[in-house]
């Protein structure tokens, strides 16, 4: 099939494209930053530099495209979330656009990378929650900024289905990481950051790192090789339904830093900050539904994927090949 990705130069969006074209489809690859700042290139891939909040921008790269996976969206870690809610939102231009595309181009499917921060947050007050359902979206009260623009463009898909025909699917991802992504320059999420920081401790011999909050937070974290298989199980699926993607395996962020410093063989004291940004108190995914109608389960268990990200954070920062492009977009 002709699938064009959009936010192939993104974390997920790489991974993604390296799967697809060793499937050998034909691929399409569009993200807003320069070629020389994507995680993954391949010259066998037709790449596009553009701004896909532009209407006409989406028209091109969408001709003579089969479908579509769209992971492109201006985000990062809390601290980038919290800060920049109204460029969080203007993604949701790049959602519209794709979606007037689809029915222009005549796409026969069509992926949206939707969110957990689309939760209703008065589920989100206390560490160690039950985990979320798809149904605890409603009644909406989700991140301001980023989460709001996700849940909307979800009820876009929705009625594009109903009112237009196109088929849609809709995962929401719950804490993607891995290898290969954003670990610093204020977009990189917590497992990223804590790998970083607790690397550059025992090279520096540091005694201690920042931690945002009082450490207590929880979430669920998904490894990356997992969030593919679940993406595509549920793109080629005859299902319209919207489902979470994530691991149950809910630990708070002390507990990660405890198996970081395992990994690492490192141990530091804790410099708490609690005026950072911290989001809820409280998240986890509730993977009933996918595994009922899907039996799937992720495979990775956050020890084994913290280590695999730890070595390969830490051997950017030793060996001096660590370029810009993992510091910088999304």
């Amino acid at each position: 099939m002709k699938i064009l990705v959009a936010g192939a130069g993104g974390f997920i969006g790489g991974h993604l494209v390296k799967n697809l074209y060793e499937e050998g489809h034909e691929l399409i690859c569009a993200d807003l930053k320069p070629l020389e700042y994507w995680f993954y290139l391949s010259d066998k891939t037709k790449n596009f530099s553009l701004d896909l909040k532009e209407y006409e921008n989406c028209l091109k790269v969408t001709d003579g495209v089969d479908y579509i996976y769209n992971m492109a969206c201006n985000m990062g870690g809390m601290g980038f979330i919290e800060n920049n809610k109204a460029e969080c939102m203007l993604s949701v231009l790049i959602n519209t656009n794709l979606l007037r595309s689809c029915l222009k181009n005549s796409i026969k499917r069509y992926f949206f990378s939707s969110s957990a921060c689309v939760y209703n947050a008065s589920k989100q007050k206390e560490t160690f929650v039950s985990g979320l359902k798809e149904t605890d979206a409603y009644p909406a009260d989700p991140e301001d900024g980023y989460g709001w623009e996700k849940l909307f463009s979800e009820r876009m898909c929705r009625h594009f289905n109903e009112d237009f025909g196109l088929e849609t699917r809709v995962i929401r991802y719950h804490n993607v990481y891995g290898p290969e992504g954003t670990y610093d320059g204020g977009r990189e999420k917590a497992p990223a950051a804590l790998c970083r920081k607790i690397a550059n401790a025992k090279l520096q011999n540091l005694k201690g790192i920042d931690v945002w909050g009082d450490g207590e937070q929880t979430r669920s974290f998904m490894y990356i090789n997992d969030c593919i298989k679940g993406t595509k199980m549920i793109f080629n699926s005859d299902s319209t339904e919207v489902y979470n993607l994530g691991s149950d395996e809910q630990v708070s962020i002390n507990q990660m830093i405890d198996m970081i410093e395992k990994i690492a063989n490192y141990k530091v004291n804790k410099n708490y900050q609690l005026d950072k940004p911290k989001g809820v108190r409280g998240r986890s995914s509730d993977n009933q539904k996918i595994n009922n109608d899907f039996s799937w389960k992720p495979n990775t268990k956050l020890f084994d994927g913290l280590e695999i990200t730890y070595r390969w954070i830490y051997n950017q920062i030793t060996s001096g090949e660590n370029t810009k492009k993992f510091t910088r977009g999304y």
